[in-house]
């Protein structure tokens, strides 16, 4: 069942209003992530209270960092169908799992933050998750 737009659009926005892209149909998702180089983070955006409304103020701290991935993608889950199911399609050996945030390299999973590690846990504990993960593979010289 898809939610409608309006109740979903702040929850968009939230995301949208920090630079990162919406990728609404599986084409798109094969455009941005088929062929991405250097690093990527990926939010599989979600309704669920419990969890999305501590993954996406953590993804905006996360953002602030000095070291970020040079691209930024988001999908909704329950809504933009084709496209969350194209981009877990990355996610190799990871179930479904809505809320989640990926970080690609070079077009391969370097680190995925699961629901369980977000649901009941702030979004500063979340946010240095990700900064962990910006500083180990996305600056100069990191590692793969």
């Amino acid at each position: 069942m898809n939610y409608p737009e309006p109740m979903l659009a702040p929850m968009r926005a939230e995301l949208t209003s920090l630079g990162v892209q919406e990728l609404r149909t599986a084409a798109e998702v094969a455009e941005a992530l088929g062929n991405a180089t250097g690093t990527t983070l990926v939010i599989v955006n979600s309704v669920c209270g419990c969890s999305a409304r501590n993954a996406r103020p953590a993804v905006a701290s996360a953002l602030q960092h000095t070291v970020t991935p040079e691209h930024c993608y988001t999908v909704f889950a329950g809504q933009d169908i084709e496209a969350t199911k194209a981009a877990r399609a990355f996610f190799t050996g990871y179930p479904p799992s809505s809320p989640s945030i990926a970080l690609l390299k070079d077009g391969r999973l370097v680190t995925m933050i699961e629901r369980h590690q977000i649901e009941g846990r702030p979004a500063p504990e979340v946010a240095q998750d990700l900064v962990n993960a910006f500083d180990r593979h996305c600056a100069a010289g990191a590692a793969s």
